[in-house]
């Protein structure tokens, strides 16, 4: 069972048992005023034409029929007008578009916005994870999947597991592919990006130290502003996972690590 699942189900058995060391939010979903600012109240996706396809309510404190009002506004809006972030009777309307659909989300709080359109893309990575390609035709061909995903992704309004290597773990039924793909290699410790069996000809790690020096001179020579933007740059050729400390000396100090 996942951490989304099993605090589901203490939360219907009036269970008061949510720690964050059983891997539940930091506190029972009911008493979690101060991460109101992180919560969503519902995730629609429609098609092209403002039609709702999939809908997901999480908290039920947003009536479903609020789709209506973002159909009209998006299929009247100009192109120079598309907002995806406004505010309506109240409720705040959240949306991307991808392809031929947009998926969108609602909530009534003073929620962060940039939180919410970043997990909107985060499920759009994981649909493509699964479905190979994104659009409407994947989306209808596999509401169980999508359903059980939205589900595992979000609890009550509350971001949860976005990685798609992770979900892989307790969603293992296989989705309906628009194209046959090779399925990504198991995902190695705790670094879900990482694929298994990674190996090198030499251990070699490369540390690019790159600066950028912006200057404001006046007419006669006199300098007025100066900056220095610096940023490193690493390429990893490293075989398996090894731990790895780097250090960077200072000639006025001490060696650190870094």
């Amino acid at each position: 069972q996942t951490p989304a699942r099993r605090h589901r189900e203490l939360k219907a058995q009036g269970s008061s048992h949510c720690s964050r060391a059983q891997g539940f939010p930091q506190a029972c979903l009911e008493q979690a005023a101060p991460a109101a600012k992180m919560t969503a109240s519902a995730v629609f996706i429609l098609d092209m034409k403002g039609k709702v396809i999939i809908s997901r309510n999480y908290r039920g404190d947003v009536p479903m029929n609020c789709v209506e009002r973002f159909s009209g506004h998006v299929l009247e809006a100009e192109a120079n007008d598309e907002r995806p972030v406004w505010l309506e009777h109240g409720t705040t309307y959240i949306y991307i578009k991808y392809n031929n659909l947009y998926i969108m989300a609602v909530t009534q709080r003073n929620s962060n916005a940039a939180m919410i359109l970043l997990f909107l893309y985060r499920l759009v990575e994981v649909f493509k994870d699964y479905f190979k390609e994104l659009e409407e035709e994947s989306i209808r061909d596999n509401f169980v999947i999508t359903y059980e995903l939205m589900d595992e992704m979000m609890d009550f309004g509350y971001p949860q597991v976005s990685e798609p290597k992770i979900l892989r773990e307790y969603i293992t039924q296989e989705a309906h592919k628009l194209e046959v793909v090779k399925p990504p290699m198991a995902v190695t410790n705790a670094v879900s990006w990482r694929s298994e069996g990674i190996k090198h000809r030499k251990n070699e790690i490369f540390l690019d130290v790159v600066e950028r020096l912006n200057l404001l001179v006046a007419a006669n020579g006199t300098l007025l502003r100066s900056e220095i933007l610096g940023s490193l740059k690493m390429r990893s050729y490293l075989s398996g996972m090894p731990e790895l400390k780097l250090g960077a000396r200072d000639p006025r100090d001490a060696p650190r690590v870094i």
